[in-house]
């Protein structure tokens, strides 16, 4: 079985009967709504979801307190350790509950629409302060990348939360790494939301563990420690996907852009042609998603334009809070590159298992290019552990691609 074969959800486990009806009931209305989202969201977006995301946002804001950091400042969090172990543990007790050995995937980001041979070209004449690392010269890198769905369950696409990541891979890259696992590569990751789904590790430990129990709505919807705005921001950009190639993708988290300038990205696609889904508001294909990148990639080529967003203020625009939007008035972003994916037959089962190999690590990095904030420093951790543990149980040893692997 390939990454795409269907599963079904298991229901709701938080030991009462009324949460489970309720955990197991929202999701299926999300599920209904999903089949008439296409005729609502085009005005509501034109409209009001940019207003919202900024009030959202101030309101977010306005429960923080300034820290008077300096830009590309971290501070760590006194729990940090204990949240990242509680993550991980979290995520291994759902994995081997969910897969057999042979049979397991990542614990998030789990279907795999597709993974891609891409060439990332760096642009000419960029202003000083963007020419750092990958970007500091012209120049263009093979790639690999991964498009994917939300986890940790394997569903049809019509039936998910509306969540999409986009995992970049740069071959040939010189320099030292900031892990060792790899030695010529950079990875660049985003998803579909601006902001992430957790503002740092406290939170998401909090979330591993109602996901565990397959209710993750009462992460955002509880009496003890809520995140209800944070709930509004992710439903702003969570919606029907028509195609991976026809969403934008960004960082939520910091990086690095050189010595002492920290930057998100953002991947976006260059059309604004939306691919239609069939047979909505009934049942479409199960992997309707894949397919829309199959039609498209028989046809032509297809390029994105990835961006660059550097922080200006360190309050607006902070480092340790993945659930802010940083705002565009503060800073722009800038596009730096494209990341072009030429013609190809690309859904081969040699291909598509081929993802089941690699490793996407935000530390798969230059030292230009570190990531940054209490997120990004347990992932160096989670990502590690959770594919060690991934590619252990499948009995398939990791493996850095070099860009000449050739498929059936």
């Amino acid at each position: 079985m390939d990454s795409n074969t269907a599963r079904p959800i298991p229901p709701a486990n938080t030991g009462s009967r009324f949460l489970n009806f309720v955990s197991d009931s929202t999701f299926k209305l999300l599920q209904f709504e999903r089949r008439f989202d296409r005729l609502l969201r085009p005005p509501f977006d034109a409209v009001l979801r940019d207003p919202i995301a900024r009030f959202t946002t101030a309101l977010i804001n306005r429960q923080r307190t300034n820290e008077h950091l300096a830009l590309a400042e971290e501070k760590l969090l006194p729990d940090e350790e204990a949240c990242v172990e509680s993550i991980i543990d979290t995520f291994r007790k759902q994995m081997q509950g969910l897969w057999k050995p042979r049979g397991f995937e990542r614990g998030g980001n789990t279907k795999t629409h597709g993974i891609v041979r891409a060439e990332f070209i760096v642009h000419p004449d960029l202003p000083q302060k963007f020419r750092q690392g990958v970007f500091a010269q012209p120049r263009t890198y093979r790639a690999w990348v991964r498009f994917s769905g939300p986890g940790p369950y394997i569903t049809p696409d019509i039936d998910d939360v509306g969540f999409m990541s986009i995992s970049i891979k740069l071959l040939g890259v010189p320099g030292p790494k900031l892990m060792d696992e790899e030695k010529y590569t950079q990875d660049f990751t985003g998803v579909s939301t601006p902001t992430f789904v957790t503002p740092d590790v406290r939170a998401n430990a909090q979330l591993q563990k109602e996901s565990l129990r397959n209710a993750s709505t009462f992460y955002f919807v509880n009496l003890h420690r809520p995140h209800l705005l944070d709930f509004i921001m992710q439903g702003l950009w969570v919606k029907t996907q028509s195609s991976p190639f026809e969403a934008p993708y960004f960082s939520c988290v910091p990086y690095l852009l050189g010595e002492g300038q920290a930057m998100q990205y953002s991947v976006w696609p260059k059309t604004s042609r939306r691919t239609p889904i069939p047979r909505l508001p009934f049942r479409p294909s199960d992997n309707y998603l894949r397919e829309a990148m199959v039609k498209a990639l028989n046809g032509a080529d297809v390029e994105l334009d990835f961006r660059v967003q550097l922080q200006t203020d360190s309050f607006l625009m902070p480092i340790e809070n993945a659930a802010v939007l940083w705002p565009e008035k503060l800073s722009p972003r800038v596009s730096v590159a494209t990341l072009r994916i030429p013609r190809q037959k690309f859904d081969s089962p040699a291909q598509i298992n081929f993802e089941k190999q690699l490793s996407y690590n935000p530390w798969h990095c230059i030292a230009e290019h570190r990531p940054l904030g209490n997120q990004s420093r347990a992932r160096k951790r989670m990502y590690l552990a959770l594919s060690t543990f991934r590619h252990q149980m499948n009995a398939i040893p990791h493996y850095e691609p070099t860009g000449d692997e050739v498929f059936d």
